[in-house]
C-alpha cells in the first residue's frame, strides 16, 4: 500500500513537517516523487518510519539513528526484538513509578503508610535505568559485568538519606569545579578539593575505589563526547580541567 506524505503522517500520529525533514537529512526518502509533485511512501518506508519512532522514543538522537538503520549489518527483525526488550524495561521503570505515586496518593489521604524508602524506589531505578541506556555498554566492557551491576545494585539499596546525599554532593562538585577553573590551576588547592569531592561522589556506586579506576573515569570524560558535554555544560573545557585535577590527585594520593 503506498501513501501521501499527508496520509503518512496521519497514520504515525506526526506531522508533515518532521517526514520533510527526515527526507531533507537523508534519514528516510520516499519512495518516489509522483507526477504533481507528492511524496509517495510504500511498505518499506512504512517499516524504516516505524524503526526511526521506537529509537526516538527510547531517547536516540536521528544522527545515531540514520547511522544505526543504514548500517549494512542492520537487521529490521533484531532491532524489534531490542525494542521489545528496551520497551519492557521502561515499561517496569513506568509501573514502579506509578506504583510509587498510588502510594503516595493513599498516604496523601491518609488510607495506608509508606515507608521513606518506598518513596525513593522510583527514582533510584530510574537512575540506574538512565546510565544503563546512556552509558551501560562502555562501561560494562570497561570495567565488566559484576562490577556494573554490584554498582547498580548499591544505587538501588541506597536509604534515603545516601540518595539525598549523593545528589547534593553532585552539586556541589559543580559549584567547586566552577570556582576551581576561575583559578586556571587544576593542581591548586581548590581543584585538588575538588577531585576528592568527586573520589567521594564515586565511591557512593563504586564497590570499592582505586586510583587508577579513579584516573581512568576522569580520562573517560574528556574521550567520550557525551561525557564531555555533560561536564562542559557547567563551562566550556570542565571535562579537561577535572581529567586534568583528578590526574594530579591519584598520582599524589
Amino acid at each position: 500500500m503506498e501513501y501521501t506524505i499527508q496520509k503518512l503522517s496521519q497514520l504515525a500520529g506526526i506531522s508533515t513537517r518532521t517526514l520533510r525533514y527526515y527526507d531533507e537529512i537523508g534519514l528516510l526518502k520516499p519512495a518516489r516523487i509522483n507526477s504533481s509533485g507528492y511524496r509517495i511512501y510504500g511498505s518499506a518506508e512504512v517499516d524504516r518510519l516505524q524503526q526511526i519512532l521506537f529509537y526516538r522514543e527510547l531517547g536516540v538522537n536521528l544522527d545515531s539513528i540514520k547511522e544505526i538503520i543504514t548500517s549494512e549489518t542492520f537487521d529490521g527483525a533484531t532491532a524489534l526484538k531490542e525494542h521489545r526488550e528496551k520497551l519492557l524495561e521502561k515499561r517496569a521503570q513506568l509501573d514502579l513509578l506509578i506504583e510509587n505515586v498510588d502510594k503516595s496518593i493513599q498516604l496523601t489521604e491518609r488510607k495506608i503508610t509508606m515507608a521513606d524508602k518506598e518513596k525513593f524506589e522510583g527514582f533510584k531505578q530510574k537512575l540506574v535505568d538512565d546510565n544503563e541506556k546512556k552509558y551501560g555498554k562502555e562501561i560494562r566492557e570497561k570495567y565488566g559485568e559484576d562490577s556494573v551491576n554490584k554498582s547498580n545494585a548499591k544505587v538501588k539499596g541506597m536509604t534515603q538519606e545516601k540518595f539525598e546525599e549523593v545528589t547534593n554532593l553532585a552539586e556541589k562538585i559543580a559549584d567547586n569545579l566552577k570556582a576551581a577553573m576561575v583559578t586556571g590551576d587544576p593542581a591548586g588547592e581548590l581543584a585538588q578539593k575538588t577531585a576528592d569531592m568527586h573520589r567521594q561522589w564515586l565511591s557512593f556506586y563504586w564497590e570499592k575505589y582505586t586510583k587508577e579506576a579513579h584516573a581512568g573515569v576522569a580520562q573517560m570524560y574528556v574521550d567520550d563526547e557525551r561525557f564531555t558535554a555533560y561536564y562542559d555544560k557547567i563551562q566550556p573545557g570542565a571535562a579537561e580541567f577535572l581529567r586534568d585535577a583528578v590526574l594530579i590527585y591519584t598520582k599524589n594520593k
